[in-house]
């Protein structure tokens, strides 16, 4: 009977648990692989934001083409993206020109259009995460003549 007794025993205290000690240990190294790995992290964000900046902008430049088309210009500076969305008061209209209506930029922002454009007849420009003009990498503007 001794036998299982100890057998039972040092069963027992195999299943105690972690000691707190352990679970520090555990939780530096966590700590220390999240602060390596995060940044890189939040890089690929700030690229994947202005690459889905750059996809709605080709779309808008898509459909406000297909708007000139059927109306023989673009919208006015006045009327400005709304006009694929809800007719401006154009005859030879023929939209919506857009499944889900007028996106907003990555950052929440709407889409800047100018007509006339500086770079080209008509611009679409977002001013990209710090939401002003000019700025690097994920502050970058993101715009239709990129």
């Amino acid at each position: 009977m001794c036998q299982i007794h100890r057998k039972r025993k040092n069963i027992l205290q195999l299943e105690n648990g972690f000691s707190l000690m352990e679970l520090m240990i555990v939780m530096v190294i966590l700590g220390l692989l999240a602060s390596l790995v995060g940044p890189s992290l939040f890089n690929k964000v700030g690229k994947a934001n202005q690459g889905t900046a750059k996809t709605q902008i080709a779309m808008l430049i898509g459909a406000l083409d297909a708007y000139r088309l059927d109306v023989g210009h673009y919208p006015s500076q006045q009327r400005g993206l709304e006009a694929l969305m809800v007719n401006p008061g154009e005859e030879k209209w023929d939209g919506p020109y857009l499944k889900k209506g007028i996106p907003n930029d990555p950052w929440g922002v709407p889409y800047h259009y100018q007509n006339p454009g500086e770079h080209s007849e008509i611009d679409i420009f977002s001013y990209g995460s710090d939401k002003s003009p000019g700025g690097e990498k994920e502050n970058a503007d993101v715009g239709s003549w990129m």
